[in-house]
């Protein structure tokens, strides 16, 4: 199916993250909380004359080789800031002043398909957000391969997060972090029931443990909340199942046993009393922090980027949370996959392609960077190498670390191998749209019933590819 610009953006505006004020290196307040992976809030599209940049900053000497660089979240801003005074100090000989330009989400998106489409415009580097990723892998692909770049790490980055970034067997995108999805169990509250939550592996162990919950607070704590306006549990679930609800040609089937298994079974935990409709739709919204907040939950699934939602809103259950591996259906299922993220590209545009290429590189896969990563985003680094310093993952000064009971590069190191990748493509604004809009609600609000669902939300899917 040929895709316009109308249709690319009219996608943007489907599928933006949620918003959350920063302030940052520009030293005004900028855009959205990177890599949330929430696809479900929607934002406005703007007109090429409306798009204005939240805050714009330049760093680094007047004699360096002059790059600019788009992002949509202030706080990427700050690394890259941090790290070019990094390369810098460290190549005297290829100094960098960058121009740095926070946008809100949607319209920096906008802003680089008009540039892209145009031929004229682009950064030389630029973040695009991993939903957004395929509208610019029609065609020929308007990013620099990045194969060559990479080739020193690759053995020890996770291969699922390159290959997100990835187009007809090219690398162009470098990534954040992981996204590894673990299992945040209230490990003060369950102790106080007599529920220990690492004796859970299954998802059988997980729903005893939920009627033992409701059993002993007469149904006041729910086990866990289930998302009505997100589709977590579902990439999760389809990890296990080892499968993807798009194929290799981007076709989609949402019917899978991958996802009917998990609404299904979620439906079974909302009649028996241990789960329900999370409020806001899903845990990363305001509503779902107070839900946290208020002990109305004792777990839920979510990429290692939520810790930071603990600190930032949720402060006051320091000391009581612990991060496990997600429960299975069966033993031996893949326990983990890779939810959200940002690649960050270099424009074939760009005059000066092969600095922008090394220092990005430098940025966000070098050990030097994979540290601040973790220091300062506390994203999981895509490089494993740093997950075995303990002098960085086990440092008790450090804010994640001293937060939750477990240590979180335990649980990665744990899981490491077992970590899959859910592609992102052209269908997937189609297939958001209906999950979320329709499918979830009916069958988790409704008690609708499942196959139904899934198969009338097929129809409609049908109709785009």
């Amino acid at each position: 199916m040929k895709r316009t610009f109308k249709t690319v953006a009219a996608a943007l505006g489907a599928t933006a993250l949620m918003l959350s004020v920063l302030t940052g290196c520009g030293g005004k307040k900028a855009g959205p909380v990177a890599d949330s992976g929430n696809d479900n809030v929607k934002a406005e599209d703007s007109s090429e004359s409306d798009i204005k940049p939240d805050a714009i900053s330049t760093v680094g000497p007047a004699s360096g080789t002059k790059l600019e660089l788009w992002t949509f979240a202030d706080l990427h801003c700050q690394h890259y800031a941090a790290m070019l005074e990094k390369w810098n100090a460290e190549h005297p000989d290829k100094q960098i002043q960058m121009t740095f330009t926070t946008y809100p989400y949607a319209d920096m998106h906008n802003k680089l398909i008009m540039a892209t489409q145009t031929g004229q415009g682009a950064p030389d580097l630029c973040d695009v957000e991993i939903s957004q990723f395929p509208n610019f892998t029609l065609g020929e692909v308007p990013f620099v391969e990045m194969d060559k770049y990479i080739a020193q790490y690759k053995d020890n980055v996770v291969q699922s997060r390159l290959d997100i970034y990835g187009a007809n067997g090219k690398y162009y995108g470098i990534p954040f972090h992981v996204g590894a999805t673990v299992m945040y169990y209230d490990d003060e509250l369950l102790s106080k029931y007599g529920i220990d939550y690492r004796t859970i592996e299954t998802w059988d162990d997980f729903e005893k443990a939920g009627l033992k919950l409701k059993e002993a607070t007469g149904g006041t704590v729910h086990m866990t909340g289930v998302d009505t306006g997100g589709t977590d549990w579902l990439w999760l679930s389809m990890a296990e199942h080892n499968q993807d609800w798009t194929d290799a040609s981007g076709h989609a089937d949402i019917r899978i046993s991958g996802v009917s298994d998990m609404i299904k079974m979620q439906q079974r935990w909302v009649e028996e009393g241990i789960a329900y409709p999370t409020p806001g739709g899903q845990i990363d919204t305001e509503a779902g922090y107070a839900t946290v907040g208020d002990e109305k939950v004792a777990a839920f699934p979510k990429a290692l980027w939520y810790m930071s939602r603990f600190l930032n809103y949720i402060p006051d259950q320091k000391g009581k949370w612990a991060i496990a591996a997600c429960p299975v259906y069966k033993k031996g299922q893949p326990r983990s996959v890779g939810i959200g993220g940002t690649g960050t590209v270099v424009s074939k545009q760009s005059k000066h392609q092969e600095l922008a290429a090394e220092f990005l590189v430098y940025a966000k896969l070098s050990l030097e960077g994979e540290k601040l990563i973790w220091e300062v985003l506390g994203f999981d680094p895509v490089n494993t190498d740093m997950w075995n310093d303990k002098s960085l993952t086990h440092n008790p000064s450090n804010k994640y670390v001293a937060y939750f009971r477990t240590n979180p590069f335990d649980v990665l190191n744990e899981i490491k191998d077992e970590i899959k990748g859910i592609k992102a493509t052209h269908i997937s604004s189609a297939i958001n749209e209906q999950v979320n809009l329709n499918v979830l609600n009916n069958c988790l609000e409704q008690n609708a019933d499942v196959d139904s669902e899934l198969q009338a939300a097929q129809d409609e899917i049908d109709l785009e590819q």
